[in-house]
């Protein structure tokens, strides 16, 4: 697997938000228009799309993202994603790398919700972006302001062509009043819905990456920060998914070996109110739910006794000393109620 890395110009919602569109989660292309140059399963690859120069299929030319063929009628061509998980949408990215004599000129999104099964013909689609322009070889991010949730998006593309990758920033919707109460829960899991409120430092990998499920497959896949070359040290604020009393806390440093963190630290509260930007100076003052613990290379420290009783809390603050990488984040806890202030 390729190191995923950052995008500079890449909004604040593509590093907050999970990306329902990652085939890792369970997103499934279910079908399109015509997929004659390059399979429609591509475009959910998680890693940035590659081009492998003289690699040729029976088709024509090896190209990593979905294609379709030049189109000679009156039309457009679509392709219907599956999500992972039903979410609100937040933005989305239409990535035509490598993409240049053959990318579309435009493309649209729609969108819908489906309890059960898959759209039908009669299935009510929602415009969620209008037509926007493309170019070759690039990164098209646009932000969509949806109240309701979905479960499926529909990719237009006008005519014809090829999109390397298709990013769907959303905030899973979960249906918590299903939930066992007595049972633990992942309450920071990205597919939770768990999310990424801010990080002082995302230099070599997203914070966001923390919530990701199973362990990291690599380096590139977690949280890393630059080496810190002043006093202090790192951190990240996640919002819980749900909240809870957290029970148990796994910190795994999975992969990094020369670069993990000396120790950590987390910090939680129970926040409502405020804006997220006010939760960066909030957060300095939380108290302790896990007290400074010494790390290990390549290792999953699970901590239960070390687990301070703080009670409901919402929000947590990871601290690394002094800097480095850290793979997952879990927070294990039982599902409550926040009382209202």
């Amino acid at each position: 697997m390729a190191i995923i890395t950052l995008d500079p110009n890449a909004p604040e919602f593509s590093h907050r938000y999970p990306n329902l569109a990652d085939a890792r989660l369970g997103a499934r292309a279910l079908c399109c228009s015509d997929d004659f140059f390059a399979e429609m399963a591509r475009m959910l690859n998680p890693e940035p799309a590659v081009f492998i120069p003289g690699k040729y299929d029976t088709n024509g030319k090896w190209m990593d993202g979905w294609e379709s063929r030049r189109k000679r009628v009156n039309g457009y061509d679509w392709c219907v994603v599956r999500l992972a998980r039903p979410g609100i949408l937040k933005g989305v990215n239409i990535d035509t790398s490598h993409f240049t004599g053959n990318y579309p000129p435009a493309a649209s999104l729609q969108a819908c919700l489906v309890a059960d099964g898959e759209p039908d013909s009669g299935t009510v689609w929602h415009e969620v972006l209008p037509s926007v322009n493309l170019q070759g070889n690039s990164h098209h991010y646009h932000a969509i302001d949806a109240e309701q949730t979905y479960s499926h998006i529909r990719l237009n593309i006008y005519p014809d062509g090829g999109v390397a990758r298709l990013r769907v920033y959303a905030q899973p919707d979960n249906n918590w009043s299903a939930a066992d109460p007595n049972a633990l829960h992942d309450l920071i899991a990205m597919e939770n819905g768990g999310y990424l409120v801010a990080s002082n430092n995302q230099h070599f990998g997203l914070a966001s990456n923390l919530l990701m499920p199973g362990r990291g497959v690599n380096m590139g896949d977690g949280w890393e920060t630059r080496r810190r070359r002043e006093p202090g040290n790192d951190w990240c604020i996640i919002a819980l998914a749900h909240p809870g009393v957290i029970e148990q806390i796994e910190v795994d440093t999975c992969h990094f070996k020369g670069n993990y963190p000396d120790r950590c630290s987390i910090q939680a509260a129970a926040m409502q109110g405020g804006t997220e930007t006010s939760l960066i100076t909030q957060s300095m003052f939380w108290p302790e739910l896990l007290a400074p613990q010494k790390l290990q290379m390549d290792h999953q420290h699970i901590y239960s006794r070390e687990v301070q009783s703080l009670g409901v809390i919402t929000h947590i603050r990871l601290n690394i000393f002094p800097d480095g990488g850290v793979s997952r984040l879990r927070l294990l806890g039982k599902l409550a109620q926040l009382k209202a202030e």
